[in-house]
């Protein structure tokens, strides 16, 4: 899908045909679409399919009048109703003469918040700050996806003392796939925007720079984050094993309990019912006394001395 939008009257606008200073949005496009932009707006075809390659790392190049700029962004997915899986996928930016494009395999909140103006002030006439805006929304998308992800671990501690299923010990292993991904992601896009603060890629201007700047912050401080809830939710996940393995003994010492103080009354009633004849009071409800009586004894006896009270 090919969409353009452009400024006007302080707003982002979405048109119908592009024009010079306006923002092409590319997600998902067909074959016929990435051919359409390489030879109608003369895109480099190595930029254009490196944008679409999902394993492309974060980096900067430059071609003639092209400058490709591949960064990752957080996406998030609900797999179940207690499931999120959080991932990064690349996204390239092609800055030319005329207009900034963004290449993307999948749509993404960064994208649909610059469309929907939830960022303020984009002119998209503007490129390079348009692009060092664009790269501020990924990194706050960042920001938003570790505090859910800190939020999700909370909930999932607060479930720790009873578990014993693997449901949650899966939930906590995802989320700290995730924070791998977001860790190496984050990592690579800090030097892609160190080499962007040089000014040897793109000229920038005094305003560009501090806001570059900021941006590099708020990737290190993402960086920051992602390490200590990583350090934090492999504790945890430690802590479910131990915690999964004791309730599980525990269970099984209850089931032990209940197998001794049941054979108790089965050995002697067994005796009973092989019509011994010097069994005492074989017709009387002797039986059933010497039975509950030993029964009883055992059962406090174990429970008394229980290690797991």
């Amino acid at each position: 899908m090919i969409r353009f939008f452009t400024t006007q009257e302080n707003v982002v606008r979405e048109v119908t045909q592009p024009s010079a200073g306006c923002w092409i949005s590319v997600v998902d496009p067909t074959a016929q679409e990435v051919q359409h932009l390489i030879e109608n707006y003369g895109l480099d075809s190595g930029f254009v399919r490196s944008s679409l390659d999902e394993e492309e790392s974060s980096r900067i190049e430059r071609e003639d009048e092209q400058t490709l700029i591949i960064v990752d962004t957080a996406v998030s997915e609900i797999q179940t109703e207690e499931t999120i899986l959080f991932f990064t996928v690349p996204l390239g930016i092609i800055i030319t003469k005329d207009y900034v494009f963004t290449i993307s395999l999948r749509d993404n909140r960064v994208l649909h918040d610059m469309a929907e103006g939830v960022v303020k002030g984009i002119q998209t006439r503007m490129k390079t700050r348009f692009v060092m805006q664009l790269l501020l929304r990924i990194t706050s998308i960042y920001l938003q996806d570790l505090k859910q992800i800190d939020k999700t671990s909370y909930v999932m501690e607060q479930k720790l003392s009873g578990a014993m299923k693997n449901q949650e010990l899966i939930q906590m292993l995802e989320l700290e796939k995730s924070l791998v991904y977001f860790s190496t992601s984050l990592k690579a896009n800090e030097v892609t925007i160190e080499k962007l603060l040089r000014g040897r890629t793109i000229k920038l201007y005094d305003e560009d720079q501090d806001l570059l700047e900021d941006v590099l912050i708020e990737v290190r401080q993402a960086i920051e984050m992602s390490n200590i809830y990583s350090g934090i939710i492999s504790s945890m996940v430690e802590a479910f094993g131990s915690v999964i393995s004791n309730n599980l003994n525990f269970v099984m010492w209850r089931l032990t309990v209940v197998t001794i103080i049941m054979s108790i009354p089965t050995m002697i009633f067994s005796f009973y019912g092989m019509n011994t004849p010097d069994l005492p009071y074989p017709t009387t409800w002797f039986a059933i006394l010497v039975s509950v009586v030993p029964t009883a004894i055992v059962a406090w006896v174990m429970l008394k001395n229980s290690k797991y009270k």
